[in-house]
């Protein structure tokens, strides 16, 4: 019975992660879930009460992978540089792979501000492991030793996020304008592009 449970709430995300990667969070419907599932409305419910709940999982799922590893590398004696460029590899094919992600923060960061700084809290918890504290020391060791020139953490790690996401959020104005609508030149474009952020970024903090 317990198996059972388990396989069908399998099938839910499955099929809700596909429906969200397609439609994203407002263009979803759960009888639309349900029917890719197997399943019928009133089941799906029962696992699920809402939508947003439903969604709120699996945006839990996709950072469950790249969350745990993010920590682990920026806790490692790994160089600044190293840590960057893993972040952007990483967080690239994160969005790209699931790119209703970016849509959903926008949405909530309108919507429900508090909701978005709780599911993250409860999926990164950086402040339990002073993430921020060890990532400035390490900077400003590397600031003593004339690798990089002095910067805040957070000022960093927001710029690396931002010319991450954006490529991402804006895609069918990139897709649509910059590359007459060529998915894979887009997709060339955004592979392309993780070197790119990761020049652009050290070169911005680098001792010349």
């Amino acid at each position: 019975m317990i198996e059972q449970a388990k396989d069908t709430e399998t099938k839910i995300l499955d099929a809700a992660k596909e429906v969200f990667q397609q439609k994203g969070l407002t263009g979803a419907r759960m009888q639309e879930i349900a029917d890719k599932a197997g399943i019928n409305k009133a089941l799906l419910h029962y696992y699920y009460r809402t939508k947003d709940k439903l969604f709120e999982k699996v945006f839990e799922l996709a950072f469950s992978l790249f969350i745990p590893r993010v920590k682990e590398m920026m806790m490692s004696e790994k160089s600044v540089f190293e840590k960057i460029e893993f972040i952007v590899d990483n967080y690239i094919n994160l969005l790209h792979k699931h790119p209703y992600i970016p849509g959903f923060i926008i949405n909530e960061l309108n919507r429900n501000p508090q909701m978005l700084v709780q599911l993250f809290e409860k999926n990164v918890q950086f402040k339990e492991i002073n993430l921020f504290e060890k990532f400035d020391n390490q900077l400003q060791d590397e600031v003593n030793k004339g690798i990089i020139r002095s910067v805040d953490s957070r000022n960093l790690m927001t710029n690396v996020i931002g010319l991450c996401i954006f490529p991402i959020v804006a895609r069918p104005i990139i897709q649509g304008v910059m590359f007459n609508n060529d998915k894979k030149a887009y997709e060339a474009f955004l592979a392309q592009r993780k070197q790119f952020v990761v020049d652009f970024i050290i070169n911005s903090i680098k001792v010349k």
